[in-house]
């Protein structure tokens, strides 16, 4: 995974003693958008499952740790085969996996179509092919993966919705791909951008994020962040 940010911007600020947690939210956009128009029933089961990717896995995790009802968001990769579920392969982007995030959620707390739509509007951009931000490749492309038919036939739906209703300044890039098994990344990547707040990385790229959600989602946005390192993998 290349970490890349803007060394002569962290630079400047560094000789002028700017602490990095300080750079503005405008580094990372985030576009109010519509709930899902189609989404699922709530019904009685207490905990369902979402996997998302959308660039590099630490901002994801970090927007769905801060998110009420969710109770777990683990790092990992989905898209490949579990021979190559490994962080050093899956960098040079010939695995087929992308860099993935397990959301463990109550479905009576939050809808996998609200988890949608933060996922679309905050949480990366969608209508990036291949990439998100500095990080260049497949590995990085925007995704769904559907734990079963339902969840796949309401992300369809969203998708077209939001297409339709031209949200994006560009079409949505968002694969929506089944069938496809996630693999929990190493330790050291989970609860990143908790343990690592002042990471340039995180400051740049990833906290923006988390501000947008608690400015944009006030009503689900959660202080204190579920953790890997609690709830287990």
């Amino acid at each position: 995974m290349s970490k890349i940010y803007p060394a002569m911007v962290v630079g400047a600020l560094l000789l002028a003693g700017i602490a990095f947690r300080t750079l503005p939210s405008a580094a990372e956009d985030a576009v109010v958008i519509a709930p899902p128009a189609v989404d699922l029933a709530a019904g009685p089961v207490a905990t369902a499952t979402a996997v998302f990717a959308g660039g590099c896995f630490w901002g994801v995790q970090g927007v769905f740790q801060h998110v009420d009802g969710v109770s777990n968001a683990v790092s990992g990769y989905a898209g490949g085969k579990a021979e190559t579920a490994d962080y050093q392969k899956v960098s040079r982007g010939w695995t087929g996996h992308a860099e993935a995030v397990r959301i463990t959620y109550d479905p009576r707390k939050i809808s996998f179509g609200r988890l949608m739509q933060i996922y679309f509007s905050v949480a990366h951009d969608p209508t990036e092919l291949d990439r998100q931000g500095p990080d260049v490749g497949t590995q990085y492309r925007s995704a769904i993966f559907p734990q079963d038919d339902e969840q796949g036939r309401v992300a369809a739906a969203y998708i077209a919705q939001l297409d339709q209703a031209r949200a994006f300044p560009k079409k949505i890039a968002t694969k929506i791909e089944p069938g496809q098994t996630f693999y929990p990344a190493e330790e050291y990547h989970q609860d990143y951008l908790i343990r690592n707040p002042r990471q340039p990385y995180i400051v740049i790229n990833d906290l923006p994020k988390v501000e947008n959600l608690k400015r944009l989602f006030p009503g689900v946005y959660r202080e204190k962040p579920v953790l890997v390192a609690d709830a287990g993998q």
